[in-house]
Order: C-alpha cells, then structure tokens, then sequence
C-alpha cells in the first residue's frame, strides 16, 4: 500500500498477471478509478487501461490453477490465486457494454488484499442500490420482455448482489395501483421494463403516492409537491439523474405529469390521427405527419406564463444540457435552500403573469430538448433535465411554406427559433385556453385584464374555424383543451448519467437512457 502525501488517501500498486503477462496494477482510492499498464518499454497508449470504480459491477475471487503459455511450450506453474473484476465499458452510439478482467498472482495474501480493498471501495458507493422493484410488461418489446429480463438483467442485478421483487403485470395500470399498495420505502429504485406506457405508469404511481402519504391534493394545481426520491430506471447504472416533471391540470383536476413534450396543434393532431390507425405500425406517424401538415389547421387561443426567472440561461443558448450540466447543478441547490428557508409554502401570488393572445399552429412545451433520429438537436436544444423549467414555444399562423421551412429546421443546425412567426420563452407554469372554450372552461381572460398586463395585438381575431386541438402529453392524448402547467423542479430521480455526447455526435443517441427511455 503505498502512502501519499498531504493526507491524500492511499494507492495500493501491484505486478498482477492479466492473461499471459504482468502488468503493474494500481487502485487509486483517491481518483477512484483501477488502472493497469504494460510496463514493458515501450508503451504503447492501447496498452494502458483504467476502470472508475463507479463502473465496477463485482469483484470475485477465481479459480485459476491452468497452464501457462511460455517459450512456445506448456508447463506447470505453482497455483495461482485470482480475483475477476466485472465492469460495464462504453461502445459505439452510447451503449455500454459488460467485460471483465482476471488478475492472477502467487500470493494468496496479495490476491485477498486487492479482493478485499475492491470490496471496500464498492460498498463505499452510497447511490448503488441494494434492493429493486421490478415491473415486467409481458406484453412488451414484441412480447420479449419477461425473457429479456431473465436472460438479459436479472443475471446482472444478481452479480451486482441487488436484490429484487419482481412483478408481472396483468393489465393497464397494474403497476400504477400496486405502488399505492406495497412498502415502497424499503426499495432504492423501481425498473420498469417495457415501453413508454410502462415507465409513465411507475412514474405516476411513485410520485402520486409520495403525495397521497404526504398529505399533498395532486387537484391543486397550485400545490407544491413532495420531491420523490426512489429512483426509477431500466438497467441502473449507479449513477442518479434528477429530472423535471410537470403537472397538467383542468378546472382544479389532476390529469397528467410529463417529462418530455406537451404539444398541442401540430403534435397534438398527429397524435390524434395516428391513433386510429395503428394497424399501420410505426408508419403511422409518419402518414398522419403528412396528413396533418397537408391540413395545415391553426387554433385561436390565449396563453398565460410565468417566466422562470430563477433558472440560469435561456432557450437560444448554444450550452447544452449534458452530463454535470452546471445550470441543473444550480438549481439543484436553489431547491435545497428554497426548502430550508419556506419549507412547502408556496408563492406564486407575487410573481408576473404575461398573457398571449393569438393563433397558432403548434404550442409546444418542452422539459428536454426530446431530440431523436429525425430532429438531431430537437424541438428545444438548450432544454434542461432539471432546472425547474419548460421551454414553451409558440408557432404563430403563417404560410404552409413558412411552416414547412420551420420544421426542416430541426433537421440541420439552423436556429429554429430563428422566425418572425415563432416565439420561445423559458417558463415554470403556464395556462391555455382555447377561444372555444374560452367563456365556459377558464378565467384567463380575466386575470389578465385584471393583474397581467395587455394582451398581444398583433394577431387580432378573425373568423377562424372554431375547434379544439388535443394535447400529446408524452405520446398520451389528453382530450381537454384547456390546461394549467407547472414545472415542479427535480420532482423525480432516475437512474442514469445525464445526456452524454461524442464530440461530433449530436443525434438522438446523445439523449441517453433518459430520453430512449421515452
């Protein structure tokens, strides 16, 4: 074990075997990473490899007591004393991949003390879970998902000594409804295999039952909610990502929470169509996507926001929101001290509301920058994962060209942003009413001509034809038009690294397991 100066903590820098050669092996507490080298001269820079110790699954002695190779002829060797290390190791388009190394020395002592000083350092690792609550969705990944999990994951969490329950389920909303049932304060996270559906059933079951044990009405769309700290994830990493979540409510009623898009207009009827022909397959969208722009309906409305003034940045940054991302960084200790100095009062009555008044073709808010193979960079590219805020871009009526030329832009590095008829502003609530249902369903009207200022002008009514759009809340439809939005800041926590990037990589790989995951 060798010491460092200034109190750093120690190295422990061996010669271990690794296949048929010694390589000097160093465990470095203080970086937290295991390094091997190739001693020899001269080194080659393939020869050299390191292991973060955040990406060891397992450490486990081996049997090992073969022959070894050496001067082209086989010969017996005193016993050897071993130990495996288990890892995951990045591939290509951001996947990871399980490997291993075997050390092998003559030194049984040596070999227990690596074994045991590895042990150590992973029971060091304070966001590793220890006991999972599975949710298997039988139904699917074309009904490969209980065999999936039982050939693919399970051997996983058993290597990695996690401990789980598993659940299959048997109908929509299973997962939803066994949350409020079990002991889920005994779990460090809940995994969720299966599609969208699923990871939206586990997502509302958790946080509806963080606030249905903290006495918190998910009707009030002005509640402050309870932050939930199970983690949820598919394959955990060890690592936790926070993440933004927004409540969508209607007339005091609870209907939704969303992670990624709430799209009305534009998105909205894609959905829309799209869901009467899934006998289509996936080619459904791209149908209903031609059909929709080829109709090229608008919808007159009124939008009232609260801008997110706390947050750092603005929608037409060049940052982006990857791994560490400062900005989230930030307004994670905000959360902190905000909750230490006003525990959950809540003081929306003080701040600004600004009102718009206009047609639009789309009304998109975004709590990510949702990109994907189509829309590299996505609807909003400096979206963050959890800064408490949304991204609402307005598309005002313009031209079937215009709109056209606003929807190739997501698929270059052009600014999309960069439009007469296209509006973006960072928020942490907002409010819609269709013109349609302006009189009957909400009292935006009135609070703006009472505490919000004027409305916009520019865009005066006309004779449009009076129907209601739906929302796409995160590939769901919600039927009701008019709807009260707020950003609860790093409500949910999953498991997973951030959004992570090659440097000429920007496509929709980079959203990491945060955003395949939707």
């Amino acid at each position: 074990m060798e010491r460092l100066p200034g109190g750093r903590r120690p190295r422990l820098v061996s010669s271990l075997g690794l296949g048929r050669r010694s390589w000097e092996v160093t465990l470095d507490e203080e970086r937290g990473r295991l390094a091997w080298r190739d001693p020899r001269p001269p080194r080659r820079a393939g020869e050299n490899c390191f292991v973060p110790i955040s990406e060891i699954i397992a450490v486990e002695e081996t049997e090992f007591n073969k022959k070894q190779r050496n001067i082209g002829r086989w010969q017996k060797m005193a016993k050897l004393h071993a130990f495996t290390v288990y890892y995951v190791k990045k591939a290509r388009n951001h996947r990871w991949r399980c490997s291993d190394a075997t050390f092998w020395c003559e030194d049984e002592h040596l070999c227990n003390q690596w074994t045991q000083a590895l042990k150590e350092l992973l029971e060091m690792q304070k966001s590793r879970p220890k006991q999972l609550l599975v949710y298997i969705n039988p139904y699917g990944g074309k009904r490969q998902g209980k065999r999936i999990y039982e050939q693919k994951v399970a051997p996983l969490f058993s290597l990695a000594s996690i401990s789980t329950d598993v659940v299959i389920t048997e109908h929509a909303n299973h997962a939803k409804d066994n949350l409020f049932e079990v002991n889920i304060y005994k779990y460090d996270g809940v995994v969720c295999v299966g599609g969208d559906g699923m990871f939206s059933e586990v997502m509302h079951g958790l946080i509806g039952r963080m606030q249905k044990d903290s006495g918190i009405d998910q009707n009030n769309p002005k509640a402050s909610l309870v932050q939930c700290n199970i983690r949820i994830g598919i394959i955990p990493a060890g690592d936790c990502q926070p993440l933004d979540v927004s409540s969508v409510h209607h007339n005091n009623t609870f209907l939704k929470y969303s992670v990624s898009l709430l799209g009305y207009g534009f998105y909205g009827d894609i959905l829309k169509d799209s869901e009467k022909k899934r006998w289509m397959g996936p080619m459904r969208y791209d149908y209903s996507g031609f059909k929709t722009f080829l109709s090229h309906h608008y919808y007159e409305g009124t939008i009232a926001y609260q801008p997110a003034k706390h947050t750092h940045g603005s929608p037409r940054d060049k940052e982006r929101c990857r791994t560490g991302c400062y900005i989230c960084k930030q307004s994670e200790k905000q959360l902190a001290e905000q909750s230490k100095e006003r525990g959950l009062k809540h003081e929306e009555g003080e701040e600004e509301w600004k009102v718009i008044k206009g047609k639009f073709l789309a009304i998109n808010a975004v709590s990510m920058s949702c990109a994907c193979p189509r829309s590299p960079k996505g609807l909003s590219p400096a979206a963050h994962l959890a800064d408490g805020s949304a991204d609402l871009i307005l598309v005002r009526k313009c031209s079937r060209f215009d709109f056209l030329r606003y929807l190739v832009r997501h698929t270059n590095q052009d600014d999309q942003f960069d439009f007469p008829f296209v509006d973006v502003y960072r928020v942490k609530c907002f409010q819609f009413t269709s013109k349609l249902s302006e009189d009957n369903e909400s009292n935006v009207m009135d609070i703006g001509k009472k505490r919000f200022g004027q409305f916009c002008r520019d865009h005066p009514a006309c004779c449009c034809s009076i129907v209601n759009s739906t929302w796409n809340c995160d590939g769901e439809t919600l039927d009701s038009s008019a709807v009260e939005v707020r950003v609860h800041c790093q409500l949910m926590k999953l498991f997973a690294r951030g959004i992570e990037e090659d440097c000429k990589d920007e496509a929709a790989h980079s959203q990491s397991s945060i955003e395949q995951l939707l």
